[in-house]
């Protein structure tokens, strides 16, 4: 009895050390992951501030273009997060989907109001042109618009407000990476190594996330079965 009741007083501070560093080391890679992804938009504010060789002959297309990259980027990583967790098994790497996901939409914001207030200087006429007569100005508009539903709705009352609807809602993601290499590829004009790519990922990711739900959907489908069987 004594010798059980010392062991157990033991584990319990064992324990929430384990529980502490584990912690610990999530918030050091949480602020790892946002440092990261945060520093291609400090490198462009430099350049903005004219540092570094500033943004060139063509500022604002240099600013539209690299916000997009590192939008479309950041989006596909924040999509990557599901298959990495799952055939790696480390269920951990799950919770930094959200802040992902919320880097992707910061960097699309930055690209959307560049262009709506840089770009076109917040002439709604010209910004109602653009929506209703450029299929690629509508694709980009598009996804950014579900991103922006997704960012709105990430936080845990919005998941306990929506209950099954959230996870059904979310699934847009997909759409939204759809729309965006969509708007990348109407968007060039001549070199797509850069769309192609993104799109490659992009068909990979959802060809994954395809197969997984076929597999599934065969096993509860043969699951009863097999029980019946028995």
């Amino acid at each position: 009895m004594k010798t059980s009741s010392i062991r157990s007083g033991t584990a319990r501070p064992r324990t929430r050390r384990g529980a502490a560093a584990g912690q610990r080391g999530h918030r050091a890679i949480w602020w790892l992951l946002l440092t990261v992804g945060l520093l291609p938009g400090l490198w462009l504010a430099a350049r903005t501030a004219g540092a570094f060789g500033g943004l060139g002959v063509n500022p604002i297309e240099t600013l539209l273009l690299d916000t997009g990259t590192y939008a479309m980027i950041a989006l596909l990583v924040a999509l990557s997060v599901t298959p990495l967790r799952r055939l790696s098994g480390v269920a951990g790497i799950g919770r930094y989907r959200r802040l992902l996901g919320l880097v992707a939409f910061g960097y699309a914001s930055a690209h959307f109001l560049i262009w709506l207030g840089v770009d076109l200087f917040f002439d709604w006429v010209l910004i109602l042109e653009d929506l209703t007569t450029r299929p690629f100005v509508m694709a980009g508009f598009a996804a950014w618009f579900i991103l922006l539903l997704l960012a709105a709705t990430s936080t845990r009352a919005a998941m306990g407000l929506l209950k099954r609807n959230w996870t059904r809602l979310h699934r847009l993601v997909y759409l939204a990476g759809i729309l965006a290499v969509v708007h990348i590829v109407w968007l060039t004009r001549a070199d797509y190594r850069d769309a192609t790519i993104y799109a490659l990922i992009l068909a990979a990711l959802l060809g994954v996330r395809a197969f997984w739900a076929l597999q599934g959907a065969r096993k509860s489908r043969g699951h009863p079965a097999r029980t019946g069987a028995r």
